[in-house]
């Protein structure tokens, strides 16, 4: 295994990793995908200098499937009226609490652990900035160590929480924990191999992500030059730096060997479709 990749192990009460086809009532994918993993990466440590790679995912624990039901607003905050009230405090009109809720049945996942491997590597932005991967490497190592993150990770939805710890050795920790939680039984048979089919693997193109984003401090925005600022015929000021990506979901077939799931995309057959505006 290469210096660039880190592996932290997570496990929780419940998860659901919504699939897609999936229009009213949710129903979870049998595993987490490499997009809940990300996440749960990104939510321990990120910044724009950087961004991961989902490269394995490794099961302890396949949990058990669960079915209850759950309120769920039906409506949500339209972009361009949040624009506008930002522009405008004056014409805001707050969703209020117990308005547009619905009862919904969810398909999750009880009891469930896994051991999440990914590559770190270096943005535009990162690479601009001459900072070392081994910086940020052993920051992640650091905060997971020490149980701290910028947010509290989840598997797959906010309310199901995660509790996570580093792996210095994902394959020896999967042995380790699999005898422990199995009572000596081989690690291999906590899911025998299976072909899962199709995945979303995320929703923004991993190559694409890797051009970094950020957004401008006004110190930055005020030593840009004065003949870009936004007057008759010119260009407004830039905001924020690198890309500022469009949804664009890619899926990837899915298969389980050795109780491990393969998901880098370099490793991987990807499908992109893009994603359809209501």
């Amino acid at each position: 295994m290469s210096t660039n990749r880190v592996s932290i192990r997570v496990w929780g009460d419940f998860a659901c990793f919504t699939r897609p086809e999936m229009k009213v009532e949710r129903v979870s994918y049998p595993i987490i995908t490499p997009s809940a993993a990300r996440g749960v990466l990104e939510a321990i440590f990120w910044e724009p200098q950087i961004y991961y790679l989902i490269d394995a995912v490794r099961v302890v624990k396949k949990g058990r499937w669960v079915s209850f039901r759950r309120n769920e607003v039906e409506t949500t905050v339209d972009v361009k009226k949040a624009s506008t009230w930002m522009r405008d405090p004056s014409d805001f009109a707050p969703i209020q609490a117990g308005a547009g809720v619905t009862q919904r049945s969810m398909l999750a996942l009880e009891n469930v652990e896994y051991i999440i491997t990914g590559q770190i590597a270096l943005t535009e932005i990162g690479l601009r900035s001459n900072q070392k991967l081994k910086k940020y490497l052993d920051e992640i190592a650091r905060r997971s160590l020490q149980g701290k993150c910028f947010h509290r990770p989840a598997l797959g939805m906010r309310e199901f929480a995660a509790n996570f710890d580093w792996a210095a050795d994902p394959q020896a920790t999967l042995e380790r924990r699999a005898t422990e939680v199995r009572e000596g039984e081989d690690w291999r048979q906590i899911w025998p191999d299976e072909d899962l089919g199709l995945m979303l693997y995320d929703l923004f193109d991993h190559e694409l992500r890797g051009r970094g984003f950020r957004w401008l401090s006004d110190a930055e925005i005020a030593q840009l030059p004065k003949t870009g600022q936004k007057t008759a015929g010119m260009e407004p000021l830039p905001r924020h730096e690198g890309e500022m990506l469009k949804p664009q979901a890619a899926f990837f077939h899915a298969r389980i060997k050795d109780a491990k799931m393969e998901c880098h995309p370099d490793n991987v057959k990807m499908v992109r479709r893009p994603i359809e505006e209501d």
